[in-house]
């Protein structure tokens, strides 16, 4: 799968990856959509974290909020001359993995959302920034769940790096090229 202009930021919490990737949408003179897929906050904590990125981004921006069918926002939005930022890839699957009021979503159904993805990267014809944290680099997590998140995660990663034309990793609010358009 390629993508005519795929570009993938990841780093760490706090890292600068969402400005960075806010940036980038900002700097291609295109309409942007940006596309949040937290889900509503349930506490003080993270609506603040929510108000902090809804303040930092310019009010012409179209927002859509995607917690889950993030290949239907990206179909729906898509279009020549037209800039998606995708905000975050970590809260998706958090979404798919840990759905509200359950016990978790069969693996199958997330590798459906995930192939739907993919495919309306695929057909894209706009230009798509997706952001998302890079968590394996620390120790293995205790407990099933957790240790399935970071290896669903960071398999997630490494399926969009391979499709993206750049890719950036964000270390201490330095960005860090490792795939540019043209190169591998």
């Amino acid at each position: 799968m390629t993508s005519r202009d795929l570009t993938f930021v990841l780093g760490g919490a706090r890292s600068g990856k969402s400005m960075h990737a806010e940036q980038l949408a900002n700097d291609s003179a295109l309409a942007v959509t940006y596309v949040a897929t937290a889900r509503v906050a349930d506490d003080a904590e993270f609506s603040a974290r929510i108000a902090h990125h809804r303040e930092r981004r310019p009010a012409h921006w179209q927002l859509l909020e995607a917690p889950v069918d993030l290949a239907g926002a990206v179909t729906q939005t898509d279009a020549p001359g037209h800039c998606i930022l995708i905000d975050c890839l970590t809260l998706w699957l958090a979404n798919l993995l840990c759905p509200p009021d359950c016990d978790g979503m069969p693996i199958d159904r997330y590798q459906a959302y995930l192939t739907a993805f993919e495919a309306a990267l695929l057909d894209a014809k706009g230009k798509i920034i997706v952001v998302s944290n890079e968590i394996g680099l620390g120790v293995v997590p205790l407990g099933a769940a957790t240790r399935l998140y970071v290896d669903e995660l960071g398999r997630l990663n490494q399926r969009i790096a391979a499709s993206s034309t750049q890719v950036t990793m964000m270390l201490a609010g330095l960005p860090l090229a490792l795939k540019t358009a043209g190169r591998a």
